[in-house]
């Protein structure tokens, strides 16, 4: 992009937008929030209001279709994601787009043509891959400290959220048309996202699912096996009805020479172990989470470098959510 400046607009201003997100954009060299909207309009004047944006709106193409926007963020749940960000790229507009990338692989493979069709580019929000912590579990794994990884394994185990007991109002994380699946479709894409960063890409994906607790149609509990084009294995499983004893968030990185576990959501301490015992690292992350991933898209927009967290990349994660769903 020829501009100096990245002036973002948002389609969505919900709860992600308000710290872990909507601050960086604002906050990051080379970028401006110009522009928001949301269907509710009142929300979007509140939201503009309360943290000096200049513009709201209550329809997505009249803020796309802005003069002074020149990127667009969407931050809406993932089934309006693939409609937003292609009208975004017709448009001659970059879009950023929150995890999941779609509700379907194929959603997922549309928006890569659009993308590729117009050379406007397409970013997804996996953002973990930039952040301190993880660089950190990469670093060891490149440096050797375990060895040879020969194993990885997902555990993921949480109580059900009080909105889930609303059979009248359900969220809509676990509404399959709007979401994808349930919480595994929200949830699952970072931890996924996060070991084809470290460990390329899976080609093999199998699972089992299951509605254990009976408080909303989709799955609940999963099981899976996958393996990397490099021909390590790994497995998985998760819980979303799970007693609070049972809470886990949890993966193991398993090599001939040791292990290194860490959590994906909770950032507890990364725990090594080799020959010397066990070890715990503790690693900062910033304030705003997405932060170094927003640096690094208005980085690649201004010309200043490459981000390589695009359309492409995060549509692996889809397929391999869709290949243990069974949805392909």
């Amino acid at each position: 992009m020829s501009e100096k400046i990245i002036k973002w607009g948002f389609i969505g201003c919900g709860e992600v937008t308000k710290k872990k997100s909507g601050p960086a954009f604002q906050k990051v060299e080379g970028s401006e929030v110009v522009a928001v909207m949301s269907r509710d309009g009142s929300k979007a004047k509140a939201y503009a209001e309360e943290r000096g944006i200049r513009k709201w709106y209550d329809d997505a193409q009249e803020l796309i279709d802005d003069p002074e926007v020149n990127a667009i963020y969407i931050a809406t749940p993932p089934s309006s994601h693939a409609t937003y960000a292609i009208m975004s790229m017709k448009a001659g507009k970059p879009a950023y787009i929150e995890k999941p990338m779609a509700v379907t692989y194929e959603e997922c493979t549309r928006i890569n043509r659009i993308s590729r069709e117009t050379g406007v580019p397409c970013f997804v929000a996996y953002y973990r891959r930039y952040l301190p912590y993880f660089i950190k579990v990469k670093q060891l794994v490149e440096e050797g400290v375990i060895g040879n990884v020969i194993n990885i394994q997902i555990r993921f185990a949480q109580p059900p959220r009080d909105l889930d007991y609303n059979r009248n109002n359900l969220p809509w994380r676990v509404q399959a048309d709007i979401a994808g699946g349930g919480y595994f479709y929200d949830l699952a894409p970072h931890q996924i996202d996060l070991l084809q960063e470290m460990f390329g890409c899976i080609l093999e994906a199998s699972g089992y699912k299951s509605n254990r607790g009976g408080l909303y149609p989709a799955e609940d509990t999963l099981s899976a096996c996958f393996q990397f084009d490099n021909g390590l294995v790994g497995s998985g499983s998760w819980c979303f009805v799970a007693h609070e004893s049972a809470k886990e968030d949890r993966i193991e990185i398993i090599g001939d020479k040791g292990m290194i576990c860490f959590s994906v959501f909770s950032f507890d301490p990364i725990a090594l172990h080799t020959e010397r015992g066990r070890e715990e690292i503790h690693i900062e992350n910033p304030e705003h989470v997405q932060q170094p991933l927003i640096q690094a898209v208005v980085d690649h927009l201004l010309g200043k470098s490459i981000c390589t967290c695009d359309g492409e990349s995060a549509t692996l994660t889809n397929w391999v959510m869709d290949k243990i769903l069974g949805k392909i």
